[in-house]
């Protein structure tokens, strides 16, 4: 009787961490539930040729988007093509030959992918939150640099379609995140020297959320201990985990004669790899650090 209620308890153990491993793989971060990256297309003028600014803000509290920066791509619904863009560029021109004259396209690809242009971008190439390299700092750590912008022209190859189709397959080119279709949206208002407010003729929206378990099927181990009160971003230049042996038996530290082994039981002991002395000026680990950074070893070992 007691063996069959510790398998009864096993079972629905192991169905309760089925159901938190697919929660997560849709696009949910514990420690940040209610972070994402939002993607707006804001439409200043519709016409058979339209202009949108597209605007990308980081809403998590300490995820950031590290260098190479943020990779934005969809698929268009028709034979839209990107006539002209500012703050940012495609990576492939694609295919333009059926155009003709000395105006092409910036990009005929139907399937586009967008990169920010870098720091030192010349001004006349240029709109406000733009060229940074991609990289977005989180809402905590710099409410200055959270966002992303560049305007774009888009026209429609058929010049008998002139109507305006969402895209779709969006995604922010950043291991881990999943976005969703573009939705329809109250329009963005804009406040002008705390006089004027204009909005968008037009906004339409795009979420995409992280999930580690999107990230990798073996999540890595970064401890960086002072990310959450850091004013800068710390980010991990080396590793953390695997990075001490060889490939084929990676181990996260190297043999040393003092283990933590006092403090925990021989289940949690852990020892702080070289990469991951990130702390302030003059601190030493406290147990709570190290309880946290057992915690993130025994999670990375399961």
């Amino acid at each position: 009787m007691e063996f069959r209620s510790c398998s009864i308890i096993h079972m629905l153990e192991s169905c309760f961490l089925l159901l938190i491993i697919f929660q997560f793989a849709e696009g949910y971060d514990p420690v940040d539930p209610n972070g994402n990256i939002t993607i707006n297309w804001d439409f200043q003028t519709i016409t058979d040729v339209y202009t949108v600014m597209v605007r990308i803000y980081n809403f998590q509290l300490y995820r950031h988007v590290e260098p190479p920066g943020w990779r934005l791509s969809w698929a268009w619904a028709g034979d839209e093509v990107i006539w002209a863009m500012t703050g940012a560029e495609t990576t492939e021109q694609g295919n333009c030959s059926r155009f003709r004259g000395e105006t092409i396209p910036h990009c005929c690809e139907n399937s586009p992918v967008i990169v920010d242009l870098p720091p030192g971008t010349p001004y006349n190439m240029q709109v406000a939150n733009c060229c940074r390299g991609g990289v977005l700092s989180s809402t905590t750590q710099d409410p200055i640099k959270y966002a992303s912008a560049f305007q774009m022209v888009v026209g429609n190859a058929n010049a008998s379609n002139s109507t305006v189709e969402k895209p779709s397959n969006f995604s922010i080119g950043v291991p881990g995140y999943t976005c969703s279709d573009a939705v329809d949206v109250a329009p963005s208002k804009f406040r002008h020297d705390n006089r004027r407010t204009t909005q968008a003729l037009k906004t339409w929206q795009i979420t995409c959320s992280y999930s580690q378990f999107r990230e990798s099927d073996h999540p890595s181990c970064c401890v960086s201990l002072s990310t959450f009160y850091n004013n800068t971003i710390v980010s991990c230049p080396h590793c953390s985990c695997g990075c001490q042996s060889p490939i084929t038996a990676p181990q996260c530290v190297r043999q040393s004669p003092f283990p933590l082994n006092s403090l925990f039981s021989p289940l949690f002991s852990i020892r702080i790899s070289p990469y991951s002395s990130k702390y302030r000026e003059n601190e030493q680990p406290n147990f709570l650090h190290l309880l946290n950074a057992t915690m993130a070893r025994r999670h990375s070992l399961s």
